[in-house]
């Protein structure tokens, strides 16, 4: 460790503390709000269709009020970002696109069909897609401030930047 940069081992603790608040809000939220549809009994309803809710929620935007479109839409993007930004950072083999992508479809499909099992919510294949983009924008949020924090580091030590024992065009530099 050089200069107050924070050890990584006090970054991972915290990443994981993080994710498990973050899980339990999530939780919280899928299953027993009750502001998001899970406290009432009703007529449950799924949807296996891709893209048919987002087309809907985009076509009666002004029936359904905007609320219900952002926290539909948006909310489903909104709500997998921490997790796409979080794995990465507790666990270095989760450091690629195609793997957060791949764990952020798993995490919501183990989701929705725990709604279809347990009649809480509903499924909905669109919220497995819209779930997965949040988690690769929370991915891209992570390499994003990782970097800064990369060059951040390396400029306040004065070092030639690390990057993975390679030298990329945007890192070449002398010695």
């Amino acid at each position: 460790m050089k200069g107050n940069a924070l050890p990584r081992k006090v970054i991972k603790v915290l990443g994981a503390c993080l994710f498990l608040l973050y899980m339990a809000g999530l939780v919280y939220f899928l299953f027993l709000s009750e502001d998001y549809g899970h406290g009432g009994v009703g007529e449950y309803d799924y949807n296996i269709y891709p893209f048919r809710e987002i087309a809907r929620y985009i076509r009666y935007r002004e029936l359904l009020g905007m609320r219900a479109v952002l926290i539909n839409l948006v909310g489903n993007v909104i709500g997998f970002m921490p997790f796409g930004a979080l794995v990465p950072l507790m666990a270095r083999g989760a450091r690629r696109a195609w793997r957060i992508t791949l764990l952020s479809l798993e995490i919501s499909a183990l989701v929705e069909v725990s709604q279809l099992i347990f009649h809480v919510g509903c499924f909905d294949v669109d919220d497995m897609i819209l779930n997965t983009l949040g988690g690769l924008l929370g991915y891209l949020a992570f390499r994003i401030m990782s970097s800064c924090y990369l060059a951040f580091e390396t400029r306040k030590a004065g070092a030639a930047p690390r990057t993975g024992g390679r030298r990329t065009k945007r890192c070449r530099g002398k010695g």
